[in-house]
């Protein structure tokens, strides 16, 4: 079994006459239909939003479009609640969940009128300090602590997060923030990440939910909203079967009706924050094959590198590659994919199956629209490419030029080096 890619080899051959490998391709039609589908899953529910995560992939024009599918934005620092300002989202519309949080950054969350969600107890004199205030809805991460296991098999570690807060951390929170003036309530958990399967959301929904209704009767504060957050995932590896979204709103549904509805708590909203869910299958990294060498393995060297997607660096994360064009032919070598940075782990696959590559061919690398272009950097002063939208009309459009090497430069402005700094690049042969 093969991923097939949402564009081909003639359509990324139109886009490298405007704009030279790598970059980052993204398919509008996907990403609206993947979130009309996630609005349908969840429509029992009236109140339910999707906050995207901005940490996912920050585009302004990708949010744009989320936006317009009637998202919400879920930020993290000063520059994404900026961004979210900038692109029209405001008070309800931002969920802001930070941990070790600079004072400024509930300051400005707070004037935008976003949730502010607090990862930590101590936060809760930290925010009355900052802000005088405490705003009237407010909301806090839950910890359980311990490990979680999913039904098949994948497990993360809670307890030994840093994220979030004990049970009885939680509960003196509700007490103490109701004392200082807020009057609704949410609560937030991210327990595993990535998950394929079905069941994750409906695990934690069950569990948050109990939760919920034990902690309204203990401080009678009252809920609004249960946040979900991520974790649910996409089949990076072909073999996977994809998540149902159908099935997983339905599975919440099923606990909603079983635990908060006969408790009189069935007006409670359901928020989710599925940044990877939302963009990551939409998305690719194209770059072109420029070198090959021949030493104990085979490589093939792109002129993409960690920089562009550090994921299968950092992770050895496993990204599906097509060669555009070659779709059907034998996938009968064996290849390592790399990039050109001075460090070993830069690279794409190892051991990788694929057809016979040739100087020159194109290199299609699947599921990058999450946690791809938002987690690159410049080591090797190495810049980051372009982003760019295949619309749904079959068009495409740039919304993120390449780096320059002025753009390397430009923090530097305190060095009269720059005065002689030639940045003119010699053109891609």
């Amino acid at each position: 079994m093969k991923k097939t890619p949402f564009a081909t080899l003639e359509q990324v051959q139109q886009i490298v006459k405007e704009i030279p490998t790598p970059f980052h391709l993204y398919d509008e039609a996907g990403i609206r239909a993947n979130a009309k589908a996630v609005k349908e899953a969840f429509a029992w529910n009236p109140g339910f939003r999707e906050y995207f995560a901005v940490k996912a992939n920050p585009n302004p024009f990708i949010l744009k479009i989320l936006k317009e599918c009637g998202f919400g934005v879920d930020c993290s620092s000063m520059t994404e609640l900026m961004l979210a300002q900038a692109l029209g989202f405001s008070g309800e519309e931002i969920m802001f969940s930070s941990n070790d949080t600079p004072a400024e950054e509930f300051v400005y969350a707070n004037e935008l009128g976003a949730i502010i969600n607090l990862d930590d107890y101590t936060h809760v004199s930290f925010l009355k300090e900052t802000l005088g205030d405490i705003p009237k809805t407010m909301s806090c991460r839950f910890n359980p602590g311990g490990v979680v296991t999913v039904s098949n098999g994948i497990m993360d570690n809670p307890g030994d997060a840093k994220y979030g807060m004990t049970p009885e951390q939680i509960e003196k929170a509700y007490v103490e923030l109701g004392e200082m003036g807020a009057e609704n309530f949410g609560i937030h958990a991210f327990l595993v990440s990535n998950t394929v399967t079905n069941d994750y959301y409906p695990m934690l929904a069950r569990q948050l939910f109990t939760l919920v209704v034990d902690l309204a009767k203990k401080t009678g504060r009252h809920f609004t909203f249960i946040n979900l957050s991520g974790g649910v995932g996409i089949p990076y590896r072909p073999d996977q079967t994809p998540n149902d979204i159908y099935a997983i709103g339905e599975g919440v549904r099923a606990a909603y009706e079983e635990i908060l509805v006969p408790a009189g708590l069935g007006d409670i909203a359901i928020y989710t924050e599925m940044g990877r869910f939302i963009m990551g299958p939409y998305g690719a990294l194209v770059t072109k094959a420029i070198h090959e060498k021949h030493t104990y393995k085979e490589y093939i060297g792109v002129d993409a590198c960690a920089v562009d997607l550090m994921r299968p660096a950092m992770y050895g994360a496993y990204h599906e590659i097509t060669v555009l064009g070659k779709e059907d032919a034998p996938y009968d070598q064996t290849y390592d994919i790399t990039g050109s940075l001075c460090e070993n782990n830069d690279k794409f696959a190892i051991d990788r199956k694929l057809p016979k590559i040739e100087m020159g061919d194109y290199l299609y690398i699947h599921d990058t629209g999450a946690h791809g272009y938002s987690m690159g950097y410049n080591y090797n002063g190495r810049l980051k490419s372009a982003e760019v939208l295949l619309c749904e009309d079959g068009s495409y459009k740039l919304i993120r030029r390449a780096e320059t090497p002025k753009d390397y430069f430009a923090t530097l402005d305190c060095f009269d080096i720059l005065d002689n700094m030639n940045y003119n690049l010699p053109k891609q042969v």
